[in-house]
């Protein structure tokens, strides 16, 4: 390989490869001596890259953790696998995949050649994951092309579907994507209604950025995220919720949504949340009962009530062979059997 720029990318992307490269084994690799290899390795270091050299018979060359993040090279089947994997993860927004994971989607895609966005899109289109959210599902290429407006300071133009079904056309000024574990949220500024604005990605359609630049006018208050949590308080009635664990705070804190606040210690291993919720008593009832411990739950009754209905159902599930007048729901009054124990107070 004589070509010294391509030669010295094709080294680079081997050394990204999370293993140590013997000097005469890249040198076979890239069809050149191990002297021109040691002169590569050089010209790396003075571009910043922090290439680690080791001696002995075992010895060879890697590329360690540096200040600064070198250019990701990867083959099509890297770029493929990761893009399918990031529009799997925004598409059912998961918690932990947030708008960082957009962002690199979006840039992902933006540099993909046409053949490798062919491949991508059809395995996305043939493959149905086993694992969903447990929010309603979005189009990844909907995220993308609001992030790549988030961060371009475009305005954008998609149709809009409100809670009672009504369809409107908005233009806006995208300010974050904001997402809760369960849904995307976009939160703009609205130029048709002059005023800030939090829309569900899972009823947006047809997005496209318009071209139009603009700049960044300042939230109202405090950053996206709690804007939307106002937001939604606004919209939604908010449901007060008491529940004391029988876990260390940090066992319980991440086994729920973060949506749903911290749990605070009680004791070396009980903890108790006091937090506000716009979700479904349905919703919430489950997720208390996959956190896997024992619990009780102080308030709110109807939430009590929910968990009992979920306990006398399971338990009619594990045992389809008893009357059913044995599995009524005041007969267990909320208690389900060890690990995920619970008892409904009121």
């Amino acid at each position: 390989m004589t070509d010294t720029p391509a030669r010295l990318l094709s080294l680079l992307s081997l050394l990204q490869t999370p293993r140590e490269w013997p000097g005469s084994e890249l040198a076979e690799r890239l069809d050149v001596s191990p002297r021109t290899i040691r002169r590569d390795i050089d010209r790396l270091r003075d571009l910043g890259y922090p290439v680690e050299a080791t001696r002995g018979a075992i010895g060879g060359y890697r590329l360690v953790a540096g200040t600064a993040m070198p250019p990701l090279l990867l083959d099509d089947e890297e770029a493929v696998a990761i893009a399918v994997g990031l529009r799997a993860g925004a598409g059912h927004a998961i918690e932990g995949v947030d708008e960082a994971s957009v962002r690199a989607l979006a840039k992902l895609e933006q540099v993909l050649p046409s053949r490798l966005r062919h491949r991508v899109s059809t395995l996305q289109t043939a493959t149905i994951p086993l694992t969903r959210g447990d929010g309603a599902t979005i189009d990844p290429r909907t995220l993308t092309v609001m992030a790549a407006a988030v961060t371009g300071t475009e305005r954008l133009r998609f149709a809009y579907r409100s809670r009672d079904s009504t369809e409107t056309r908005r233009q806006v000024e995208p300010y974050r994507l904001v997402s809760t574990g369960r849904r995307w949220y976009l939160v703009a500024y609205d130029l048709g209604r002059d005023d800030w604005r939090t829309f569900r990605v899972d009823r947006v359609s047809d997005p496209f950025a318009t071209g139009a630049r603009f700049s960044p006018r300042e939230l109202p208050s405090g950053d996206a995220a709690e804007f939307l949590s106002r937001s939604m308080s606004r919209m939604q009635p908010r449901i007060e919720v008491d529940v004391s664990f029988a876990a260390p705070a940090e066992f319980v804190a991440g086994r729920l949504p973060a949506v749903l606040g911290t749990p605070e210690p009680t004791g070396q291993d009980s903890c108790r949340l006091r937090t506000t919720a716009s979700d479904s008593l349905e919703w919430l009832a489950v997720r208390l009962a996959l956190v896997d411990c024992e619990f009780t739950v102080h308030g709110p009754a109807q939430l009590t009530d929910h968990l009992s209905e979920l306990g006398a159902r399971l338990t009619r599930a594990a045992a389809p062979g008893r009357k059913t007048s044995d599995a009524t729901p005041g007969a267990d009054t909320g208690r389900t059997t060890s690990p995920g124990r619970t008892t409904g107070q009121r």
